[in-house]
């Protein structure tokens, strides 16, 4: 057991050479002696009402108080589960994470709420149950997940009561109990001194000093840093909460400006290690954590300095913004390359806030066509989302949408394309390597929708496990490259690892082509294996053109579609999910056509496509070292 976590920790701070790029946005806007100067002191950057101030929260607050005091009195009855150890055990023990996870969210949810309620009614209703909250997180070993904690020495998933691991969770607590000890210390030392005293000793503890102790966190470039180390959402994510977590709790001048400098220094590494091009590798489903956590932080710098460090007008920045709406199909379907879900879109009020911070009608317009009615400013135990989304619930409701897609969108560096057609289709294909952060072995493969409705897909990824994120990952079939739209050359898929990757990637006007031989292993005994895609008016024509050193096992191409599958007439492949209908056209004198139905009992893949997806199959009958494989799909 020992061993598959040591995996997992080689895992996570796994290095290798990256399109790195010095760029060092934030840290140029100013040197640390020029941001003490900058730095707004004793909380005065707070945009929000005091809590005494109930004509302000009524206006911030607006048709949504009630909203809260509702959410506020449901947590009125939550009873504070504890997390047992056994319920740490059990990562290691099973691989099971929810176990510890579902609990601990469901405290944090209702230390949320509960804020939320007696911020909104301010009768002090709310009180006795947050310091419920307060006690429940302060008497825990670590806000670290189970699945987190192996990071620590012991890399053991029982958490050392002397070793705080910062991860997602603890810097998101950082940011949510210090809200609840701004905004609420004076009614806390009305019950009782200790209990704000204790809540600060927490943070500090927990947070702060563990930042400032520990100068190689695996997800912080800040310090020690090796050029081309992966950094992936969780620096944004973590260092936007720690930045947070300073601006409210920290009393030291010295600690506090040594603290902010660090963090610019961290989201930097991660701008330089991005591609420039600002498309996010972990798919749409990262977005709000990568992209959405770098808007975060730089919105939290800018209060922090009085405005005196804008990063609004960075390309870089509003290119990151922008590949969330060009990354939408509609009707919520969106491009899932990585473990990505192929349903998403992005919260209006995150998007519409990029939108303005970056000044992009593009984003402004795609955020107003995510709105409804229903859509609340509501991101639980990030209070910052919360408080920064309802200053612009106005503003998003009244916004207009005119959204339509490009007809190519191309991102040269990560190596996405995007096809449309006035005739309905979305095509979607990439090439890059078999390394990037929550990677598939995919490189090459495509995607299909139909007037807004996927045809040819990507099936995401399930319900994360500790084999997720271990040497075991690649076992599972998701991230395996023969359950992607991709072949099977001479009996070899794509391996895992940074130099398998596609190369002379091309992309323009309903074209877009990659030459896959380095993706795939030596083993394979490929020359060259250049495939093509064509997209017109309602078809994607594709096209293998190959040349091997010998021919050791029939080649395999690879399709996957859900829905009702129908190969019984040679040459036709006939698909129809829910009344949308399509047709895979190939040479029957060429390959042998087979189906297999993969079943979907976790409810993560199965909540998107139902209870199974199929791998269509087309065996080449008759390999030869040389020649080439035409294949189309056309939407009826």
């Amino acid at each position: 057991m020992k061993k598959v976590i040591l995996t997992l920790v080689a895992v996570l701070i796994a290095l290798g050479a990256s399109a790195y790029t010095e760029r060092n946005l934030i840290a140029s806007k100013a040197s640390k002696d020029q941001l003490k100067e900058m730095l707004v002191a004793d909380q005065k950057w707070v945009p929000y009402p005091d809590y005494t101030d109930r004509a302000g929260w009524d206006a911030l607050l607006g048709d949504m108080k009630d909203y809260y005091i509702k959410r506020g009195e449901k947590a009125l009855k939550h009873d504070w589960p504890r997390i047992k150890a056994t319920d740490y055990l059990e990562y290691e023990r099973s691989g099971n994470r929810v176990v510890m996870e579902n609990p601990l969210g469901a405290n944090n949810g209702a230390v949320a709420d509960l804020l939320m309620a007696e911020l909104a009614e301010g009768k002090g209703r709310f009180i006795d149950q947050l310091i419920n909250g307060v006690y429940a997180a302060a008497e825990m070993t670590s806000w670290a997940l189970s699945a987190h904690a192996v990071v620590q020495p012991s890399h053991r998933s029982i958490q050392a009561y002397d070793y705080p691991v910062l991860d997602l969770v603890s810097c998101d607590m950082g940011n949510l109990y210090s809200w609840v000890h701004y905004f609420l210390k004076d009614e806390f030392d009305k019950v009782d001194p200790e209990i704000s005293r204790r809540l600060r000793h927490e943070l500090k503890t927990r947070v702060l000093d563990p930042y400032l102790a520990v100068d190689a966190w695996w997800w912080d470039g800040s310090r020690n840093y090796k050029k081309g180390r992966m950094l992936n959402n969780w620096a944004p994510w973590c260092l936007s909460n720690i930045l947070l977590t300073s601006m409210l709790m920290e009393e030291d001048p010295e600690r506090y400006a040594q603290t902010v400098y660090y963090t610019m220094l961290g989201v930097d590494k991660f701008l330089n290690y991005i591609k420039g091009d600002g498309a996010c590798e972990e798919g749409p489903s990262y977005w709000g954590h990568a992209a959405g956590k770098t808007l975060d932080y730089i919105d939290m710098l800018k209060l922090a300095t009085g405005g005196k460090i804008d990063m609004g007008d960075t390309k870089l920045i509003r290119d990151m913004g922008e590949y969330i709406v060009k990354s939408y199909v509609g009707d919520g379907w969106v491009v899932n390359f990585a473990d990505a879900s192929a349903k998403g879109g992005g919260d209006p009020f995150l998007v519409y806030r990029f939108g303005k911070a970056v000044d992009s009608d593009l984003l402004k317009s795609f955020a107003a066509l995510m709105n409804s009615d229903d859509k609340k400013p509501n991101n639980g135990r990030d209070m910052f989302r919360t408080l920064q989304s309802l200053e612009i619930k106005s503003e998003l409701n009244n916004a207009s949408t005119n959204l339509k897609h490009p007809a190519l969108t191309w991102y040269p560096e990560t190596e996405f394309c995007y096809i449309t057609t006035p005739e309905g289709l979305f095509f979607a294909s990439k090439g890059g390597y078999n390394d990037e952060s929550h990677n598939h072995n995919d490189a090459g493969t495509f995607s299909l929708w139909a007037d807004n409705f996927p045809i040819i897909i990507d099936a995401g990824v399930g319900t994360y496990t500790r084999q997720t994120f271990s040497g075991e990952r690649y076992k599972i079939w998701t991230m395996q490259s023969g359950w992607h739209n991709l072949p099977v050359i001479n009996g070899a898929e794509q391996p895992y690892g940074r130099n398998f990757k596609a190369s002379d990637a091309k992309a323009s006007k309903n074209h877009f082509e990659l030459n896959l031989k380095t993706a795939y292993p030596e083993s394979a005994k490929i020359n060259s294996w250049k495939r093509a895609y064509d997209v017109k008016k309602r078809e994607v024509k594709v096209t293998d053109t190959y040349d091997l050193q010998e021919v050791i096992a029939p080649n395999v191409i690879n399709f996957l579609a859900w829905g009702d599958i129908d190969i019984s007439k040679p040459g036709k492949v006939s698909i129809n999910v829910n009344g949308h209908k399509a047709e895979l056209t190939y040479d029957p004198a060429q390959f042998e056509a087979t189906v297999i139905d993969q079943p979907l009992p976790d409810t993560r893949l199965s909540n998107v496509w139902g209870p199974k997806i199929s791998r269509i199959s087309l065996t080449d009958k008759n390999p030869k070292s040389k020649g080439n494989y035409k294949y189309s799909v056309k939407v009826l």
